[in-house]
C-alpha cells in the first residue's frame, strides 16, 4: 500500500478512534448511573435532560461525530478511489482531524462556546478547502 494511501487511512482510523473513544466515555457516564437506578429508564427514554451535564456534553459531542466527519469520509474515500491522494490533500485530513479531537476536548472538558465555535469553523474550513481541492484535482485530471 502506498504512503499516502496509508496516512490517509489512519486519519481516517483515527477519526473512528475519536468516535468510539466518546461513546465509550459516554457509556461510562451514563450505565452505571441507570444500573445503580440514579436515573430512570422512562426519563431517559425520549430526551437526555435526565443525564447529568458531564454525559449530555459527551452526548453531544459523540453526536457531532456524525456531522462533518460524514463528509470527511466520503471525500477521503473518493480520494483513495480515484487516485486523488497528494501530500496537501492527506496534510487537510489530518489537520481536519486534530481539529475534530481539538473540539471534541474542548466539548467535554471546558465547554466554552465561542472556542468551541472557532474549532468547529475551522474544521469546516478545512474540510470545505479538502473537498474544493479534491473536486479540482478531479476536474483536472485526464479522462482515460
Amino acid at each position: 500500500m502506498p504512503l499516502l494511501d496509508k496516512l490517509l487511512a489512519l486519519a481516517m482510523a483515527a477519526q473512528v478512534f475519536l468516535t468510539l473513544g466518546l461513546l465509550i466515555w459516554m457509556g461510562r457516564e451514563r450505565v452505571p448511573r441507570v444500573m445503580r437506578g440514579e436515573i430512570k429508564v422512562a426519563d431517559i427514554a425520549v430526551e437526555k435532560d435526565a443525564y447529568p451535564l458531564k454525559a449530555r456534553l459527551l452526548s453531544n459531542s459523540f453526536d457531532n461525530q456524525f456531522q462533518l466527519p460524514l463528509l470527511f469520509f466520503v471525500g477521503a474515500l473518493a480520494a483513495l478511489h480515484f487516485g486523488l491522494l497528494d501530500w496537501f490533500t492527506v496534510g487537510l485530513a489530518w489537520l481536519f482531524v486534530f481539529l475534530r479531537y481539538m473540539h471534541a476536548a474542548i466539548h467535554v472538558t471546558t465547554n466554552r462556546v465561542y472556542r468551541r465555535f472557532a474549532a468547529y469553523t475551522a474544521g469546516l474550513a478545512v474540510l470545505a478547502l479538502f473537498w474544493l481541492w479534491l473536486v479540482l484535482r478531479l476536474l483536472l485530471a485526464p479522462s482515460v
